[in-house]
């Protein structure tokens, strides 16, 4: 019988905070049924398997940050769009660790075409509009952002930027200026 009060939902939600305190890859269901004081087995009624809950997890982080870019990025387009998008995701990363190590949990096809990971890549390509590129350029645009931007976000959460003087906010922002003249002068000069 299930245990009064647990829920795949609320298991998914509390994985997701532990995710945030001890990292992605410590969440398990021996270390939520550890938060909830109870042992395993009550979990299997909710949950199949700790992959499944990370397979959960993923799908919130990915929802909650699509959610946050596409408000972060309403009405707006050009520089003002990337700049926006680009700081919805970096401060989700800096909010919620875990959850970010999440979002790039490795989902089967049919759930990741059924996640909001498919919402990611259409805002990229509707923020890219602004800069009037034709495929393939509009593909390569999309793969570059995601990497400068998670390139970035990983490499500053890993205490990478911490040794210069020169402040992590103050690359973040000659970043953003600098994609945003790369893609101007693609958009330009498409040779």
């Amino acid at each position: 019988m299930a245990r009064v009060g647990l829920s795949a939902e609320r298991l998914t939600l509390a994985g997701a905070e532990l995710a945030d305190e001890v990292g992605f890859e410590q969440v398990t269901l021996s270390a939520l049924a550890r938060r909830f004081d109870v042992k395993v087995a009550s979990l299997y009624s909710h949950l199949k398997s700790s992959h499944e809950l990370k397979t959960r997890i993923a799908l919130l982080a990915l929802e909650e940050l699509a959610d946050r870019v596409a408000d972060a990025v309403a009405g707006r387009a050009g520089r003002d769009a990337l700049a926006a998008f680009a700081d919805a995701y970096r401060a989700y990363a800096h909010e919620h660790p875990g959850r970010y190590d999440a979002a790039r949990f490795r989902l089967d096809r049919e759930t990741a075409a059924a996640s909001a990971g498919v919402r990611h890549a259409q805002m990229t390509r509707a923020l890219l509009r602004a800069y009037d590129l034709d495929e393939p350029d509009q593909t390569h645009a999309v793969r570059m952002l995601g990497s400068v931007f998670h390139g970035f976000v990983s490499l500053e959460a890993a205490g990478g930027f911490s040794h210069t003087l020169v402040a992590a906010d103050a690359s973040w922002a000659w970043t953003v200026d600098a994609l945003d003249a790369m893609l101007r002068a693609r958009r330009d000069d498409p040779h």
